[in-house]
């Protein structure tokens, strides 16, 4: 029997991680996953062990603000998934707090990458770093990248300067260390949680689910599920063409009513019911001067923005599922977990 490929996943205790953990694992690979906190490692085999077998899964400790741990956590490995980053719910004032261990930790993850001779780093960037400062355009490709600049919050700009970080660090190897970059860009993550610790990127179903908003505002959200975004980081590790490409990850848009019209069908009908009133916008802004985990939306309430899936679906083959069966079963993982 020939080896397992080893692959490194960074960040494994995240959201969208440990989907990726997952699908490697039964695609019969061997995952080293990186913790900041050794005392997760139990907790998280317990909670993959229940989705798939979970013998050929490791921890090791290392953290994205530290060099230790990293050359320990490449050794040997084929291929790495850089997931780690921070997800803030509400903007940090220093932005700084992000951008530095979003940028300097993807550093060190690219470098002893190279150091320890790996094929490919699939890195998990965002649609934020394609569609942030650029005015009142409304569509985007992989062409497009987000403008840095006071319109540019802080998780925007540091996923920006992490990705091209990674890509400058990549063009400026030498010729005889050749080591390849895709990146995954997704735009609201939503589907099942495997671990309850879950992500900023869900809390618009939490507070839904849990009744924690009178209603719904005039916005809305380009979604993917985090199975689908699992599935695209495991295909682009190997896949021939995805080399030197990134890729808009991204399914459909829904308006926030439409998002608590679907759970209402649902598990509205399961002792969950959620408010479909709308809030106005005057109140939304009357709210975001006291609020700054709602001020942050206020310029995008009425906005809808458009982008391009066409080249994660002919590269890499990717078919993403219906966005109700994200919403839904993300409503649903919460309940089963004693979220809400």
């Amino acid at each position: 029997m020939p080896e397992a490929v080893i692959v490194t996943v960074t960040g494994a205790s995240g959201y969208i991680a440990l989907h990726v953990i997952a699908q490697l694992l039964d695609d019969g690979h061997a995952v080293r996953g990186t913790l900041r906190d050794m005392s997760r490692a139990e907790p998280l085999r317990a909670a993959l062990s229940r989705q798939t077998e979970i013998s050929n899964l490791t921890f090791v400790q290392a953290d994205l603000t530290s060099d230790v741990g990293w050359d320990a956590a490449m050794a040997g490995s084929d291929f790495v998934m850089h997931v780690a980053s921070p997800v803030p719910i509400v903007e940090p004032k220093d932005y700084d707090e992000l951008i530095a261990p979003a940028r300097d930790g993807t550093l060190r993850v690219m470098e002893a990458a190279a150091k320890a001779g790996v094929k490919r780093v699939v890195m998990t960037s965002s649609n934020a770093a394609v569609n942030s400062g650029h005015g009142g355009k409304s569509s985007f490709t992989e062409a497009d990248w987000s403008v840095l600049g006071d319109g540019t919050g802080a998780y925007a700009s540091s996923k920006t300067i992490a990705e091209r970080a990674a890509w400058d660090f990549v063009a400026g190897l030498p010729d005889d260390q050749v080591m390849e970059l895709v990146a995954i860009n997704p735009c609201v993550v939503l589907g099942p949680l495997i671990d309850p610790d879950g992500s900023a990127s869900i809390e618009l179903i939490r507070k839904l689910v849990a009744r924690e908003v009178p209603g719904c505002p005039n916005l809305g959200f380009t979604i993917v599920d985090v199975r689908d975004v699992a599935a695209a980081h495991v295909t682009a590790m190997t896949a021939p063409h995805a080399a030197g490409h990134r890729y808009l990850c991204t399914a459909e848009f829904r308006w926030v009513r439409e998002i608590a019209q679907t759970l209402n069908q649902s598990v509205g009908q399961r002792g969950y019911p959620v408010s479909t009133r709308r809030l106005p916008d005057w109140l939304m802004r009357c709210v975001g001067v006291f609020d700054p985990a709602v001020r942050r939306f206020i310029p995008h309430l009425g906005e809808r923005q458009d982008f391009d899936n066409n080249a994660i679906r002919r590269d890499l083959n990717w078919k993403p599922r219906p966005v109700e069966d994200s919403i839904v079963h993300t409503a649903e993982s919460l309940i089963a977990l004693g979220v809400v």
